[in-house]
């Protein structure tokens, strides 16, 4: 196997805010739309990619696997409708559960993968999970590439190259966040957070916006994974008299929230992460008369998702034997992580893991030599006319920096209505 390294440095600059509507961190080296650089074109290829998932379909983020899943599908069904052109085809995907840190799925699907033989592993969400897996798919020359994880330790992971994602870190989320506070007039608030690397990490740069744009935190309680009870939590930040509750959790939210909305806090004056961030109005678990209208969330998006795309996903969903979905957070995502596998793989001619990690940011427009293309498709048409595709997908334009992480991302903001439903309000 061929070796591929990159400089592992941290990469923060060239955040802007615009407004109190979306954060978008903009690369400094863009596609070109017109051009781009040639090599020779190669004339035939056979190439069978075979990656694998490790998506949550059990623990505290199982609501996000179904749209990641379906994600990851509809991306292989779209490379392998264009396999007669490319000569790529992606294999079998091998499914499997990553779970969360309390009932550690992860520890069997993991193993599987690498036992199996595959090039990319497409997960974790969670960013305590992948910690947990990383080293081993390093040491085994195997690409983890998640949808998801926003954890800023990935910058600088020692990962020979092999980790990337298509979620920002959560440095441009916390920013987002603290300053939609800090500009709905919230003036003292309290968090609750998931005490894990993301937690932490979301709830310490909210902090520090909000802080910077005026803002007071009066208090900070964290809890842990598989923790039940929350009342020490609970009862803290309320002795506080905060103006707002910012929620940084996974599905503990279904626990928390309500009991402060029944605690007199209201419902309303809360604030939602990405990690929590569901449509609860359809949930059996949320609680009748417990209301979120005017309450607001955030969450990595990309431009508003295309409702033909949209619905896409949910046919390659249905039928593969499940009902509709009910989530479509993080398939743009997931989606565009195999579809920028792919096209890695042609530029490559390669399915070797270090070859194509060795493109990813090529394809991705990060090195700005490319010719813009927003399908796989014309991508894929553009490389093997011996040109460099700069592909712009549905989470986003993308362009990875050399530390694997997205330079061109936005945060998207939403609104809960009277239905206990959200709706993108930053368009």
């Amino acid at each position: 196997m061929s070796v591929f390294t990159r400089s592992r440095k941290a990469a923060f600059g060239g955040i802007a805010l615009a407004g109190a509507s979306a954060l978008v961190l903009a690369g400094c080296a863009g596609g070109d739309s017109g051009g781009g650089a040639t090599s020779e074109p190669v004339d035939t290829r056979d190439l069978t990619l075979k990656i694998g998932t490790i998506l949550p379909q059990t623990g505290a983020l199982a609501f996000l696997g179904p749209p990641e899943e379906a994600g990851v599908g509809l991306a292989a069904a779209d490379v392998n409708a264009y396999s007669e052109t490319t000569g790529l085809t992606i294999d079998d995907i091998v499914w499997g559960d990553s779970g969360d840190a309390a009932n550690n799925a992860w520890q069997t699907t993991s193993p599987r993968l690498i036992s199996e033989g595959v090039t990319a592993a497409i997960g974790a969400v969670s960013s305590g999970v992948t910690k947990l897996f990383l080293d081993d798919h390093v040491a085994a020359g195997v690409i983890t590439f998640s949808p998801a994880n926003t954890s800023a330790e990935f910058t600088t992971w020692d990962d020979n190259g092999l980790y990337w994602r298509t979620a920002p870190s959560d440095v441009l989320q916390g920013e987002v966040l603290g300053n939609l506070v800090a500009e709905d007039g919230r003036q003292n608030v309290a968090t609750i957070y998931l005490n894990d690397s993301y937690g932490t990490g979301l709830n310490q740069f909210f902090t520090d916006a909000f802080t910077a744009a005026g803002g007071t935190v009066v208090a900070s309680e964290s809890f842990n994974a598989g923790d039940t009870t929350f009342d020490a939590q609970i009862s803290a930040v309320l002795a506080e008299d905060p103006d707002a509750i910012v929620l940084i959790t996974f599905d503990e939210v279904y626990t928390i929230a309500p009991a402060l909305i029944n605690a007199g806090f209201p419902g309303s004056d809360l604030y939602f992460v990405d990690g929590n961030l569901a449509q609860f109005g359809e949930s059996a678990d949320w609680p009748e008369g417990a209301s979120l209208e005017g309450a607001k969330g955030t969450t990595p998006a990309g431009p508003n998702t295309p409702e033909d795309f949209q619905e896409r996903l949910n046919e390659w969903w249905v039928g593969e034997g499940n009902s509709d979905l009910a989530e479509f957070a993080y398939a743009n995502e997931s989606y565009d992580a195999v579809v920028l596998l792919a096209l890695a793989a042609l530029a490559a001619n390669s399915t070797d893991a270090a070859d194509i990690a060795g493109k990813l940011q090529e394809v991705s427009g990060g090195t700005g030599d490319g010719e813009t293309c927003t399908t796989y498709e014309e991508c894929a048409d553009i490389i093997l006319g011996g040109g460099v595709a700069d592909y712009d997908g549905y989470s986003g334009p993308i362009s990875f920096d050399e530390n694997g992480d997205p330079t061109g991302a936005t945060i998207g903001i939403f609104e809960f209505d009277a239905d206990n439903m959200f709706n993108r309000i930053d368009l």
